[in-house]
């Protein structure tokens, strides 16, 4: 079991990286916004594929950072029972949810997204709007939405290697909680009521 807890360290570690990479797109939105303002009122000047980029980012920060806020434990959760719990309870809550919950939303993602993407793909989409975004790029973002259920997943299954292991008696070796590896025993997640 200390080898698969190694690998899941692993795994969360790349979605973690992954949501701090992508967080650099908010700063780059911010440069685009400020670009497209200063350029419309200042220099009377407009793209609409620029404009666009913003949107697009906007929704790649959402899609790739889902897996690195369930893996820092900052998703949305109602926490007025849990917080009080046993790492034990807390395991079962976590694991449970996870295995009728989380792992269903994310393989129905991945399975519902997947034929729109090839769509997408196959026949070269662009935007809608005269002059905006050309392929690839409709099919590169939606291509994110399998692959956030996928990071998503990854990172569900990890919370559930990481439950069974607090439910077993075995120590987590990374001084983890029973959920994620942000957490140490006895602290407060930052997206609890």
């Amino acid at each position: 079991m200390s080898f698969v807890l190694r690998v899941a360290g692993a795994v969360e570690r790349a979605i973690i990286r992954t949501g701090e990479a992508v967080a650099w797109l908010t700063f780059v939105m911010t440069i685009v916004t400020c670009l497209v303002a200063v350029l419309r009122y200042g220099l009377a000047l407009g793209w609409i594929w620029l404009q666009e980029t913003i949107t697009w980012m906007h929704a790649a920060v959402f899609l790739l950072a889902a897996g690195y806020t369930l893996a820092r434990d900052e998703h949305v959760r109602v926490d007025i029972f849990y917080r009080e719990m046993s790492p034990k309870r807390q395991a079962v809550v976590n694991l449970s949810g996870c295995l009728l919950f989380l792992l269903p939303l994310t393989a129905g993602l991945v399975l519902g997204s997947l034929d729109y993407v090839e769509t997408s793909w196959r026949i070269h989409e662009s935007s809608r709007e005269a002059g905006g975004l050309i392929y690839p790029f409709p099919s590169l973002l939606k291509t994110l939405l399998p692959l956030t259920g996928v990071l998503v997943g990854l990172q569900a299954l990890v919370i559930c290697l990481r439950s069974s292991a607090v439910l077993l008696g075995i120590p987590l070796e990374d001084g983890s909680g029973p959920a994620t590896g942000s957490q140490t025993p006895g602290s407060t997640a930052g997206g609890g009521v």
